[in-house]
């Protein structure tokens, strides 16, 4: 067996004086809180950063093709979705759906009640998946793109304001530049979803792409933009470039961390409060490790020098109180994932630490942990933590045997 692990075992295994224990019970603890947390904030900023992304590309896509007039297919021109276009798109792999939609602004009025909204018109291509799973009433627009359907999709927030359920009618004005007069659309209300983002709810509506076409005069291959759903989400801004530079010269590509900046812009900054916190929380628990190990080897001067006099080199010694820091750092970190991982695994199934959908789009508190950030996380801890503690041992090339032997 190994001299200077065979010691630290000993060391271990052997009591502890008063002063001691309750020292290296504290740097227990500390490693194994520093870890817990750090596993926590992790695993709740990827989680957070996935739920919000979710929304937001599941209602907006990730790519959106539009015309060249920076006016993103609100009211500006159409773009012809030709079938050299869309065969295209079709072919490249990195694409798993292409739809097309069209968005138009209006007013619904009721009695009491004036909002401004914007019909987003869909075709029976359109994935609603996004959509089913935050329908908290009613049914999905059934479109078909033979016959036009009156029925809309409105949101629980607009439900509330405009005092409209499942059955209501409702009509929906909207005024075109350069008319006198304001042309009205009757719908009924099919459904009401909640996606938890004020962004989406306060202001769309979701309708039949065959309204804007007939709003806007448009021909029937005459859309507002194209939506591309991508296989990974990662190669959003790379599969743009490429498409921007295939596609017709009049249309650019649009991504959706450009089309909602300041959401994205936002879950960016977490990246920065993660980094500080984890540093935080390494220096905390290192500097309990290195004051841990310093009483460590005050309180074994004796041994140290009696070592020493017995022939041991100074490294070898050293080595043996590494040994030892590492031992109690592993339990620590034992302790640590026990604890950050129950919190994941009590908080992914059961939602019990909730949040204000209002200021954070989801209302719980979202975690997503991957394999390999919990490795990295135990790793990086470890391997700082052992090589700030080669620092204190060096106290040990102070120790004189002859003086050492005395200590008591």
């Amino acid at each position: 067996m190994n001299f200077e692990y065979f010691i630290a075992r000993r060391l271990t295994s052997g009591r502890m004086n008063n002063l001691s224990k309750p020292v290296v019970r504290i740097s227990t603890i500390s490693i194994a809180l520093g870890l817990a947390l750090m596993i926590i904030s992790v695993a709740v900023v990827i989680g957070f950063k996935s739920s919000v992304s979710e929304k937001v590309m599941g209602f907006a896509s990730h790519i959106q093709l539009v015309l060249f007039d920076n006016n993103h297919g609100m009211q500006g021109k159409p773009i012809e979705f030709t079938d050299e276009l869309e065969s295209q798109l079709h072919l490249n792999k990195k694409i798993s759906h292409v739809q097309v939609v069209g968005q138009k602004a209006g007013v619904i009025k009721t009695e009491d009640q004036i909002q401004g909204v914007i019909l987003k018109g869909v075709d029976s291509n359109f994935d609603d998946s996004f959509l089913l799973k935050n329908i908290v009433a009613g049914t999905f627009p059934n479109i078909s793109d033979s016959v036009k359907t009156d029925q809309i999709l409105i949101s629980n927030i607009l439900s509330k304001k405009l005092n409209l359920g499942i059955g209501d009618f409702v009509r929906m004005w909207f005024i075109d530049e350069g008319e006198s007069r304001a042309r009205g659309r009757k719908f009924t209300v099919s459904g009401i979803y909640n996606t938890g983002m004020e962004e989406i709810d306060n202001v769309y509506i979701i309708g039949d792409l065959l309204h804007i076409q007939k709003l806007n005069n448009w021909e029937t291959n005459e859309v507002g933009s194209v939506e591309i759903i991508l296989r990974d989400i990662s190669d959003i801004r790379n599969t743009a470039f490429e498409l921007y530079n295939t596609i017709p010269y009049n249309i650019s590509a649009v991504v959706v961390y450009d089309e909602y900046p300041q959401i994205f812009n936002w879950l960016n900054l977490l990246d920065m409060n993660v980094i500080v916190i984890l540093t935080l929380l390494i220096i905390v628990a290192t500097i309990t490790m290195i004051s841990t190990l310093l009483i460590l080897i005050i309180e074994r001067t004796s041994m140290v020098g009696l070592l020493k006099a017995l022939g041991s080199n100074n490294s070898s010694i050293r080595k043996i109180f590494l040994y030892k820091a590492s031992g109690i750092i592993l339990k620590g970190m034992i302790w640590g994932n026990f604890i950050g991982l129950l919190f994941y695994v009590v908080q992914l199934k059961f939602h019990l630490i909730k949040l204000s959908a209002e200021s954070y789009y989801v209302d719980y508190v979202p975690v997503e942990l991957h394999v390999t950030d919990f490795l990295l996380l135990n790793l990086g801890t470890f391997i700082v933590s052992v090589l700030v503690l080669i620092i204190p041992t060096f106290y040990i090339t102070r120790i004189v045997p002859a003086k050492a032997l005395r200590y008591e």
